[in-house]
């Protein structure tokens, strides 16, 4: 049986403003079906990116396949399945939401006119604005009208997704609701790419994960891929008669110790305390189940009084792949 091709990969995507790289060699490989949370802080090149995928912008170099087409001369054929909100919604302030949807649709030369009003409504509906398609636009929240560029994206059916910022200007309850739709549209099988600079949006409704920094791809790959990245760091709190042997039974495991009380001191020489407890930590090796840790402590007479293994964050992850942190809440 044939995989499904990408839903979208790229090779080498450059794009350059005169002497300057917004976009470097960039090597997308986005898998049908996923919801891919394209993540790097604002102006890492993200937008810029995404108008080259849809035609918007061209590449200075590089190649670009979205739905199994060759981009951008393939446009005619793969826009029709693919549905995008891009820097933001701009609709008739003067008509309502409904009426802007309704002119939007018209302009889709292969949107079934027959079908428009349901389908307006049903768009409504999926983004939670039915009570408010009557109204203007003028009188919408930035929230709203967020929504409502959710909502154009959607009036046909869709293979691919692209979001740019989807929850910008969204309150608590917004940004749950479009969390909510993201994931609904994934299980019809329907691919999301969704671009943001909120670490914790992108944490909670991804399956994989492109990091973008300073114009280049730094990282890529499943939400788990990614936070195997950090390290893990092993805490161990032991009695303090018991340092000194402790830190030579985790030797021969891999375990390189390392403590507050003693930062300058090596590993070998940590000096006990005349009392109470020691804390201990160091980086744990990958693959090394903790059981035997405590196993070999045990066996060897430490007195362990607690242990615990400290598995990084995605945000711990992403520090230390881009050097910098990400914004994580709203």
């Amino acid at each position: 049986m044939t995989a499904a091709p990408a839903a979208i990969q790229t090779s080498g995507l450059t794009k350059r403003f005169g002497r300057q790289t917004v976009v470097d060699g960039v090597d997308l490989d986005v898998p049908a079906g996923a919801v891919f949370g394209f993540l790097g802080p604002n102006g890492s090149g993200k937008t810029t990116t995404i108008r080259m995928l849809l035609g918007l912008a061209n590449a200075t170099a590089g190649e670009i396949t979205v739905l199994g087409e060759r981009m951008p001369g393939t446009l005619g054929t793969v826009l029709p399945d693919v549905g995008a909100l891009i820097e933001g919604p701009g609709f008739y302030p003067f008509l309502s939401g409904a009426a802007n949807l309704a002119r939007l649709d018209a302009a889709d030369g292969w949107a079934p006119r027959a079908t428009r009003r349901t389908r307006v409504a049903e768009a409504l509906d999926r983004v939670g604005l039915t009570q408010a398609g009557g109204k203007k636009v003028r009188a919408y929240s930035l929230g709203m009208k967020q929504r409502l560029g959710i909502a154009n994206a959607l009036l046909m059916p869709r293979q691919l997704i692209v979001l740019d910022e989807p929850t910008n200007g969204l309150d608590p309850q917004g940004t749950r609701e479009v969390r909510g739709l993201i994931r609904s549209l994934a299980s019809t099988g329907t691919t999301v790419f969704v671009s943001s600079h909120l670490l914790a949006e992108i944490e909670q409704m991804c399956t994989h994960i492109g990091v973008m920094r300073g114009g280049r791809l730094v990282a890529q790959g499943t939400i788990d891929e990614l936070r195997a990245a950090g390290q893990a760091t092993l805490h161990l709190t032991v009695a303090a008669p018991d340092a000194r042997l402790a830190v030579r039974t985790l030797a021969p495991l891999g375990i390189v110790v390392t403590t507050a009380a003693a930062p300058e001191a090596q590993a070998a020489e940590v000096a006990p305390e005349a009392a109470g407890d020691t804390a201990l930590a160091a980086p744990f090796p990958d693959g090394l189940p903790p059981e035997h840790v405590v196993a070999a402590l045990v066996g060897a007479g430490v007195r362990v009084r607690g242990v615990a293994v400290d598995r990084p964050s995605l945000e711990d992850s992403f520090v230390a792949l881009t050097g910098e942190g990400f914004d994580v809440v709203q």
